[in-house]
């Protein structure tokens, strides 16, 4: 029996009648305003060697081999075979390139209801370095409809590099920086050393808005390769505002995606009413190189669907407060006492029966009661705009929202348990993991480099050991007692764990206003 035949693969989807009408309006503005600006279109193949991505992670593509045995991937770029495009059929044509495409884009394991294939359309300039071309793309840019927001990745650049940091160090230190996890950042630049580079740091998240950021920066940074590329950003900024495309732009010095990838402005564009950036971009004048063609180069790719399901497809949700999202149980409690510190109504919150949608009167504030991983499902998706979730259940989980805040309570740890007056570490054999966080024990056993096998457990690890399932428990420890009345103890301390407050990017951006001052009103009160 072919039981497949009647359904599509997980993230992919059918377009009918009024879906695949607006998919094709938006192509066709789209296309409209590309020609119109001189770009050319081109088509590049739905399968590439795996060659062409190499300055990709692999994670991520659809993989497969040809009948010679060589490594194939679906498309997940359209950037990369456009370089390749440049380096061969179109070697010897006179530069600038205006090129434009307008096809899909792969990749797997998105996950959580992400799709796995993405229409994108997008504009490549190639040949035209400089304040000049960067104006010309993003002020095409601008005029898709997205709300745009630009940086520099050189400021981050030349700020980490004056600190001496390695790559992993620096890696981190851009990953932390890029989810605006300011509890996370704080830790690790203490770690690092006194020195004007990591005070600037430290405050990078947190520059975002308009105009006024480049006052407040140029107090902060210090003199050489980080003011240059502000300078250069406040010039970007100054000429879309001319251009009159100010009330379409703002600034975040903490744009910092792919720091080996990007080499001067890098920008992304939001809709409102989609949940996840919908168009990004940036100067990469180190790819061309690569495949052989000494040239700049400046771009940016839309995510066609997201807009088809604004214009046509779906409505964009009515106005409507902020809404945040809170974990159901012993954070819940802890926050309706932290709000009612801030003078907040909780008068819902504390007799709310079986409703899940709580009004906070006076504060223009929705309250959503969900299960953990849930709260970041809705933070992620954007239809919360901020989520209270324990550490544990991020690290487990992980997803593509900004950390903003550790709210101190709910404070516990991850442990590594097992029986007592036993050495874990002993003998060859491979040892068994119990655990209801299986995310969180592959990663900790894979910094060790040990070899586990990891059974997934719902109700209580700390049996597992006792009836010979397994050699040890990865699990959350507050007091340790539960462990000690069951013959086990903690052999070593994986992670600690507390509240957080998250926060979905799109609505950080958009809704800064309401969004920042609650934020200021929380951390005043903790």
């Amino acid at each position: 029996m072919r039981k497949n035949q009647r359904i599509t693969p997980e993230g992919t989807k059918d377009y009918l009648f009024g879906e695949a009408a607006a998919r094709r309006q938006v192509e066709a503005s789209l296309r409209a305003l590309f020609e119109r600006r001189g770009y050319s279109e081109v088509i590049t193949p739905g399968l590439e060697f795996l060659d062409v991505y190499s300055a990709l992670p692999e994670e991520g593509m659809y993989r497969l081999t040809d009948s010679r045995g060589r490594q194939m991937v679906l498309r997940p770029d359209s950037t990369m075979p456009i370089a390749r495009l440049c380096a061969t059929r179109l070697q010897g044509r006179g530069l600038p390139l205006r090129l434009y495409y307008n096809q899909p884009v792969y990749t797997a394991n998105s996950g959580n209801g992400k799709p796995h294939e993405v229409m994108q359309a997008g504009a490549e300039l190639i040949g035209c370095p400089g304040l000049e071309g960067d104006l010309e793309i993003l002020s095409m840019a601008a005029e898709t409809g997205c709300r745009l927001e630009i940086g520099h990745i050189g400021v981050f650049n030349a700020l980490a590099g004056a600190m001496g940091l390695d790559a992993a160090a620096r890696e981190e230190l851009r990953l932390t920086i890029e989810g605006k996890n300011y509890p996370a950042l704080s830790d690790l630049l203490d770690g690092m050393g006194d020195c004007p580079e990591a005070a600037v740091l430290r405050r990078l998240p947190r520059l975002f808005g308009g105009r006024e950021v480049f006052a407040e920066a140029e107090r902060l940074l210090p003199s050489g390769g980080a003011r240059e590329s502000l300078a250069h950003l406040r010039a970007l900024y100054e000429g879309l505002c001319q251009r009159g495309l100010g009330e379409a732009v703002t600034v975040d010095l903490a744009l910092v995606n792919r720091a080996d990838y990007y080499t001067g402005v890098v920008f992304k564009g939001y809709l409102e009413g989609y949940g996840q950036e919908a168009l990004s971009g940036g100067r990469y004048d180190n790819l061309l190189p690569q495949f052989g063609v000494d040239a700049a180069a400046v771009g940016f790719g839309v995510n066609v669907d997201a807009a088809a399901r604004l214009s046509g497809g779906e409505a964009a949700p009515e106005s409507r407060p902020l809404r945040i999202a809170l974990t159901k149980g012993r954070l819940e409690k802890r926050t309706v006492e932290l709000f009612r510190r801030m003078g907040l109504d909780c008068a819902q919150l504390e007799n709310k029966g079986r409703r899940l949608i709580l009004e906070v009167p006076g504060a223009g504030l929705e309250v959503v009661l969900a299960k953990a991983a849930d709260v970041i499902t809705y933070i992620e998706h954007g239809a919360c705009d901020l989520g209270i979730v324990g550490k544990d259940t991020i690290l487990e989980y992980g997803g593509s929202f900004f950390e903003v805040a550790d709210l101190g309570f709910g404070r516990c740890r991850f442990a590594l348990a097992g029986k007592a007056g036993t050495d874990f570490y002993a003998g060859y054999a491979e040892k068994t993991i119990a655990t209801k966080y299986p995310a969180v024990a592959r990663r900790f056993f894979r910094g060790k480099g040990m070899d586990v096998r990891i059974v997934k457990i719902e109700g209580s690890v700390e049996l597992a050991p006792l009836i010979s399932l397994a050699d040890g428990i990865v699990d959350i420890v507050e007091t340790g007692s539960t462990l000690r009345e069951n013959g086990l103890e903690i052999i070593e301390e994986v992670a600690p764990v507390s509240a957080r407050l998250i926060v979905n990017p799109v609505s950080l951006k958009l809704r800064k206003q309401e969004i920042e001052p609650l934020i200021d009103r929380i951390e005043r009160c903790l």
